[in-house]
């Protein structure tokens, strides 16, 4: 009869455990495992063009698509890889799960296996075709891998998880020369330092065009982020100087008086994005020009002019041409950091 009491409490002890242990996979770090390429990467896209999106479920046709979708696909762009490895790292930490760990591990190798020697990282590797070599800070991409790598090396973030000094080491290493890689790509102006383009040619570290409507050009909202990411190093003499001179070129370069929004246009009556006046808005261009810092608009047909009305409707509408990217970094970050500098002389 003891025997009977002890087996049903066993087994129901047992089968609590069980039920907890199989619920601590986290669903969407299992989708994230099968999306993951051979080398460790992700793509923004599957082999039929489709982005890719983690709210679908995983049917067969899905899964053929996923398995069909080779490491030519394997990118930063779009979030693409540093995105899934905070996924994984986050799920480890909530679930403990160790193959969520060792995926994550596998894009970090996959992530120091990109950079360049000179600090800058591509687009998409091993793809180099058109401009997906180009050393790429267009949507964050570089920054983006930068901060998982830092993250890493300071032990932040969730990343303390990974007991691996070598590894570690490496990340730092990688840091170390993606800042050198950072101070080196700040356009100068007359002697004076600007901010940054959107993509390097990966050898001679010069500001190159990347798709037809993205000209060579300095980038607001991609130099926002690198200013970010500066003030989060320790403060060296070029990293101060490097920061001190983007802002100043931010503060000088603001389009006062005027909001980027939807409105009717008057000749066809449909609706487009357009410059609207507003006594209220503060914004900046997208792209300035590397000579004369005059906003530059491109289209798809490679055109480049100074006059925003000049440009398709379908690039007008279809691309961030103007935002208040720096406006945050002007009124609270930069001032915050600066104060915690000063206190530390």
């Amino acid at each position: 009869m003891e025997c009977t009491r002890f087996s049903i409490l066993f087994c129901c002890l047992f089968g609590l455990s069980f039920l907890a242990f199989a619920q601590e996979k986290d669903s969407l770090a299992e989708k994230v495992l099968v999306y993951q390429l051979p080398n460790g990467a992700w793509g923004k896209q599957l082999v039929d063009k489709k982005a890719v999106n983690y709210a679908l479920p995983l049917t067969k046709e899905l899964l053929q698509k996923i398995k069909a979708t080779d490491e030519k696909h394997a990118t930063i762009d779009n979030g693409a890889t540093t995105r899934e490895i905070n996924i994984l790292v986050d799920a480890y930490t909530k679930t403990q799960r160790v193959d969520y760990l060792n995926a994550a591990r596998r894009g970090i190798e996959y992530l120091l296996e990109a950079q360049y020697e000179n600090g800058g990282f591509p687009q998409y590797y091993p793809n180099k075709s058109l401009y997906r070599a180009q050393i790429t800070y267009n949507d964050n991409a570089m920054i983006n891998v930068l901060t998982v790598l830092d993250n890493l090396a300071k032990e932040t973030a969730g990343f303390a998880a990974f007991a691996d000094d070598r590894l570690k080491e490496q990340a730092a290493d990688a840091v170390a020369r993606g800042v050198d890689c950072i101070l080196k790509t700040q356009i100068v102006q007359d002697d004076s330092l600007t901010i940054w383009a959107a993509q390097y040619n990966e050898k001679t570290l010069q500001p190159e065009q990347a798709r037809a409507f993205e000209p060579v050009s300095l980038s607001t909202s991609e130099s926002v982020n690198i200013v970010r990411f500066l003030m989060k190093q320790p403060v060296t003499p070029a990293i101060e100087t490097a920061i001190e001179s983007a802002i100043r070129w931010f503060e000088v370069h603001d389009l006062e008086g005027y909001r980027f929004d939807k409105t009717k246009d008057p000749k066809t009556g449909k609706t487009v994005r357009d410059l609207i006046p507003d006594s209220t808005s503060v914004i900046w261009s997208r792209f300035y020009d590397i000579a004369n810092n005059k906003p530059l608009f491109g289209d798809r047909d490679n055109s480049v002019t100074y006059d925003f009305s000049e440009i398709s409707t379908e690039r007008k509408n279809g691309y961030a041409w103007f935002g208040n990217w720096p406006a945050k970094l002007l009124e609270k970050e930069y001032p915050k950091w600066k104060k915690n500098k000063e206190k530390k002389k």
